[in-house]
């Protein structure tokens, strides 16, 4: 990589804006609907909203609360809004943070400190997750000198058995996704609450991706398995603003049982000049623009337009599911949200998802097992049949070639 130097003198913005349209144009057509990761496009109605409440407040910061007391009121009204969402009880609390990983590992951080002032564990800590877990419990597990133990799934869901017999007296941690990215499916919490109860261990439900859209899906009618503060051994849970909530990145949040558990969170560092430092993620400056923005999107949608929004998430899932299907594709589980993952028995997964890739799709592809996967947004309901499309001459394609191969192969 060149070094290139800051120029001498200023640019006007009309200059600049060009050249960042035209360094764009080699990313992927969002807003056409073209990717399946990474964007969640609620529509322009949402996109409006939160740009100019991100603009509005793009420089206060929530490190200082004295200072922006707006930008406080606003953080507890997406708090407050998140914890009645997830059926947390009275004395509950949480945080907002920058996104997924940060949540998480700020989950792991608070269980940790719990376990050494009511456990007593200091050393030789672990958690015990499944293996389609999200690699952030890796990375806490790393910052934290944590074990992390990835236990093999059933039937692409955690499996509380297995789970129970890698769980030691140095476990303090057990974790369930709702659902999990590769698959889309919510894991047995019920089950796994009663383990963590039994086991006398912090269960933290990883609702990233779940946690702003299976609430609205319930409502809407599908009968989705409990997941929430509504099982008595969930301690915390983690859940992204910037992903179904469909707020400006990077936001999230992360709640705990109670307020006890939630000071485990916090840090209070110090002493230094200024005295101490307290704060409640590791975060020092908190960008006020993605705490508004958040604050102005959820407002705008309420519950009626958050069920709007993911009844058209899951009616895409409908026509995917069947769509791939009648192409001869299996969906690995049963999944009810916004992802869903598919193989062919005859066809290569990877193969399959470069030809998509050169028709104009991001999205993604899993390894174990070979699949292809989309997490779907409320934009892709108009798209479906596109991507079918799109999708049923890449299958022609990679299945002829496979088809000359294997001539060529035998004619010799």
């Amino acid at each position: 990589m060149t070094n290139n130097a800051l120029p001498e003198h200023g640019q006007p913005w009309d200059a600049l804006e060009a050249r960042m349209r035209e360094m764009a144009q080699g990313d992927v057509k969002w807003r056409d609907g073209r990717t399946g990761l990474y964007i969640f496009n609620a529509g322009e109605d949402v996109a409006r909203v939160k740009k100019a409440a991100y603009a509005m407040f793009s420089e206060e910061n929530g490190l200082g609360p004295a200072a922006f007391p707006s930008i406080a009121q606003m953080e507890r009204d997406v708090v407050s809004f998140g914890l009645a969402l997830l059926n947390a009880p009275a004395g509950a609390a949480g945080a907002m943070t920058s996104g997924g990983t940060d949540s998480i590992v700020m989950a792991v951080k608070a269980a940790r400190d719990h376990a050494r002032a009511k456990r007593g564990l200091t050393a030789g800590l672990n958690i015990v997750a499944p293996t389609t877990v999200h690699p952030a419990f890796d990375k806490a597990g790393m910052m934290m000198d944590i074990e992390i133990r990835r236990v093999p799934v059933k039937d692409f869901l955690a499996d509380p058995a297995a789970m129970e017999a890698a769980i030691d007296s140095n476990t303090l941690m057990i974790v369930g996704s709702a659902p999990c990215f590769p698959f889309g499916l919510i894991d047995p919490i019920e089950a796994l609450g009663e383990l963590a109860e039994r086991k006398k261990v912090w269960l933290h439900v990883d609702a990233c991706v779940g946690g702003y859209i299976a609430p609205f899906v319930r409502m809407n009618g599908v009968d989705l398995p409990p997941f929430d503060f509504a099982i008595a051994g969930v301690s915390s849970i983690s859940g992204d603003l910037h992903k179904y909530g469909y707020a400006s990145k990077g936001a999230s949040t992360v709640f705990f049982r109670t307020q006890e558990m939630r000071d485990c969170m916090t840090f209070d560092a110090g002493p230094w000049p200024l005295g101490r430092m307290v704060t409640p993620t590791l975060a020092g400056t908190r960008p006020g623009g993605a705490i508004a923005a958040a604050w102005a999107v959820t407002q705008f949608l309420g519950v009626e337009g958050y069920r709007e929004k993911q009844r058209q998430v899951t009616e895409a899932r409908a026509k995917i599911e069947m769509g791939v299907a009648k192409l001869g594709f299996r969906v690995l589980g049963a999944p009810q949200l916004g992802i869903i993952s598919f193989a062919h028995e005859k066809a290569d997964a990877l193969a399959l998802y470069a030809k998509m890739h050169h028709r104009g799709w991001f999205t993604a592809a899993l390894i174990d097992p070979k699949a292809l996967h989309l997490m779907l947004s409320p934009k892709h309901n108009d798209v479906a049949h596109e991507y079918l499309a799109d999708l049923e001459a890449s299958l022609a394609e990679v299945l002829g070639g496979a088809t000359d191969q294997m001539t060529a192969r035998y004619a010799h």
